[in-house]
């Protein structure tokens, strides 16, 4: 039996942590969500943020490891999962890559009035939107077919570790909204949004690439 190495199950853990940051963008989040708590207590804040990432967690790891069964279910194959899934996660870092100097997130959009509940609109669409979602099934997609179970157990578990920091990182740049968005400034997010857009781009060529060599393997 083939033994996972290290590498592999770190390799696993950054694509999904890299592959969820930019689209997630928990620091573009911050202002938005301090926005919309800005008339609430310190306490009521943090439970809020406490509130959002635990919802945010759920919403990920559902659609890393069940959403491509779901597909399945209605018969689209996984090769053009990562194809479709591919083209929206470059498309979308492409689309970031060419936002003005001024970077706004167009999550301000949904903003109500007052926040009414901790998973709409602060989880969903605002924190973890559709976007997030196709990206995460489109990962998780990715899975190995031909590992027995321990591998996969293994793999498994470094995912869930990248869905976990993705929930932690959601929770410190919420938590400390005021702290992060005055630390940063308005050109240091536009580094990080900048910097989160390239390696989007990259990793979805590269989940289009393994769709289509998955096609190919079949046609052969």
């Amino acid at each position: 039996m083939r033994m996972i190495s290290g590498y592999e199950i770190a390799n696993v853990f950054l694509l999904v942590y890299a592959g969820l940051f930019p689209i997630v963008n928990p620091i573009g989040g911050a202002p938005i969500f301090l926005g919309l708590t800005r008339h609430c207590t310190d306490e009521e804040r943090h439970a809020l943020a406490l509130g959002v990432t635990l919802n945010s967690f759920f919403l990920l790891l559902g659609s890393l490891l069940i959403g491509s069964y779901v597909l399945e279910f209605f018969g689209i194959t996984l090769p053009i999962v990562r194809i479709a899934g591919g083209l929206i996660v470059a498309a979308t870092g492409w689309t970031l890559l060419q936002e003005k100097d001024d970077f706004t997130d167009d999550r301000a959009a949904h903003e109500p009035k007052i926040p009414t509940d901790t998973f709409y609109p602060l989880t969903m669409p605002i924190t973890v939107g559709p976007g997030s979602i196709a990206v995460a099934i489109t990962i998780g997609s990715q899975r190995p077919r031909d590992e027995v179970f321990s591998q996969l157990a293994s793999l498994g578990l470094a995912a869930i570790a990248g869905v976990v920091a993705m929930a932690a990182t959601i929770y410190v740049c919420y938590r400390y909204a005021e702290g992060t968005v005055g630390a940063l400034g308005e050109s240091g997010t536009n580094v990080v949004v900048r910097l989160s857009a390239f390696i989007l781009f990259c990793i979805g060529i590269e989940i289009i690439w393994n769709g289509y060599s998955a096609l190919a393997q079949v046609a052969g």
